[in-house]
């Protein structure tokens, strides 16, 4: 019941910092969106900083499990990307807070994450180590080259948060979903060998 309590919040959390901003929005503001008292919001997260990194956490937990999963089914490079940009499309279409927030929140204000005991990347952590193995995966096959890790890691990223950022923008003319099979072959043409 309170972990469930706890990941209502964190949803609540999502939309409104995604909507509103990090600092415009309050916990005042995510206690009255959830009918609930700020003191009780406190007894979930000490602090707005904890409730952001949490809500980090939460989020690329969801990437890195929906990644997880196509990771260990025994397809090529090329099946795999494409799987996992349909699937993050997906997570768009039904949730797309949790990208949202990744996106607009996190990566534009990392210096607010970090601190002496847990630094700002390392929250994204299970969800780079995913990438890290699909990456590494197609190169053991020989379906992908070996590059710098950082420099693929924003080819995948890039591609997938360039369509996100126009479809927050309403740019696109079609749902995001309609755009992964031309996103995922670009993705793998750029990191293919």
């Amino acid at each position: 019941m309170k972990e469930r309590k706890k990941e209502t919040i964190l949803m609540t959390s999502l939309k409104l910092f995604s909507k509103n901003g990090f600092h415009a929005t309050t916990i005042p503001n995510i206690a009255k969106e959830m009918k609930m008292s700020v003191g009780n919001i406190y007894n979930y997260f000490p602090s707005k900083n904890n409730l952001a990194k949490c809500a980090i956490k939460f989020s690329s937990s969801i990437l890195a499990s929906t990644l997880r999963k196509i990771n260990n089914k025994n397809l090529t490079s090329k099946e795999k990307i494409y799987e996992f940009t349909k699937s993050y499309y997906e997570i768009i279409e039904i949730s797309p807070e949790i990208i949202e927030y990744f996106l607009r929140v996190y990566l534009s204000n990392r210096s607010m994450f970090d601190d002496e005991n847990d630094k700002g990347f390392d929250l994204a952590k299970d969800f780079v180590d995913e990438v890290e193995r699909l990456l590494s995966d197609g190169i053991n096959k020989q379906e992908l080259k070996k590059q710098n890790f950082y420099v693929s890691f924003s080819i995948f990223i890039g591609a997938l948060g360039g369509l996100t950022f126009l479809n927050g923008e309403k740019a696109l003319e079609e749902k995001p979903i309609q755009y992964a099979k031309e996103i995922s072959e670009s993705i793998y043409n750029a990191l293919k060998i």
